[in-house]
């Protein structure tokens, strides 16, 4: 491996199974994206982690199970080391302490929200010299690095749509979801996270506004947003496709780094993954965002 470093990665799939929210590509997605990592990328398997919640799974996708599996990859990061997480599943949009505004999160299994915050947390932690590439197919994933720079993101172009089935859990339905289970009366979503989920649930519900605010922000994250914050990423139906069930962007994007391998850049990839859903009729727009360097360095491969 080049310079010794180590590539390690944790991967995701929820397909939401024999639910009213039951998506169909996702497991699929991430079952390629191990495929490119092992054959394209230089991954050991060994430092590949799965979690998916297909039936029999021996541990579930839960928000609580994610985040430890995160949490030991970034225990286990050397300075100019690789880290990697490509998340497929539900996204959603949650109301920010800003008001003005809403923040970005991935629904694990039991909705158990990992936010934008809980992101920049993981990041920060990271050794100096090493990267952390999210790769969110996802509804509402631009953004889900908080306080990251945006390089290539919103866009108006809208050619024509396709139908799939939108990767998103609204924010009411959640909201239901989880007030059924706290019995509590609020529309503050914080406050049923905490009921249902204590010290499992995402630091966004856990720290005041002020310790938000404060909280620190490092170089090292690199996040390939499926689409734009206020967009939906979708999931192709078998029955769509004619063949196997997929998520728009990752398919995309694993088509481009099958043609291109360890040459191409963080900004081109996104650039081509664009040109590929565009060509083929979807209304989404995928995003970068991390530092000028990290956008120009090759994915998957360190900084330059």
């Amino acid at each position: 491996m080049e310079n010794g470093k180590k590539k390690l990665a944790v991967l995701v799939g929820c397909n939401y199974p024999n639910t009213r929210n039951e998506l169909h590509g996702c497991i699929n997605d991430v079952l390629s994206m191990k495929d490119v990592l092992v054959n394209k990328l230089g991954f050991e398997p060994s430092n590949i982690e799965l979690l998916t919640d297909a039936p029999g799974s021996s541990v579930m996708p839960t928000g609580a199970n994610i985040k430890a599996m995160l949490s030991q990859m970034v225990d286990h990061a050397a300075p100019g080391d690789v880290l990697f997480f490509h998340y497929s599943g539900h996204g959603t949009r949650i109301p920010s302490y800003h008001g003005f505004k809403q923040d970005e999160a991935i629904v694990p299994c039991d909705f158990n929200l990992i936010t934008d915050v809980d992101f920049r947390q993981l990041v920060n932690r990271l050794p100096a010299g090493s990267s952390f590439t999210i790769l969110s197919d996802s509804c509402h994933s631009g953004g889900l690095i908080d306080k990251e720079k945006e390089q290539i993101g919103p866009n108006e172009d809208n050619p024509k749509s396709l139908p799939t089935h939108p990767k998103i859990i609204p924010f009411d339905t959640i909201l239901h979801q989880l007030s059924s289970v706290s019995g509590v009366q609020s529309s503050d979503i914080g406050l049923h996270m905490m009921e249902v989920f204590g010290k499992e649930a995402s630091i966004k519900f856990q720290l005041s506004k002020a310790e938000m605010d404060h909280l620190g922000r490092s170089d090292s994250g690199i996040l390939l947003s499926g689409c734009q914050a206020n967009e939906t990423s979708a999931d192709i139906n078998p029955l769509v496709s004619g063949g196997k069930a997929y998520g728009a962007f990752s398919n995309a994007l694993q088509t481009v780094l099958k043609e291109h391998g360890t040459s191409i850049s963080n900004r081109e990839l996104i650039i081509r993954t664009r040109e590929i859903l565009r060509a083929k009729g979807f209304r989404q727009h995928p995003c970068l965002y991390s530092s000028d360097e990290n956008a120009n360095a090759p994915f998957l491969q360190g900084t330059l």
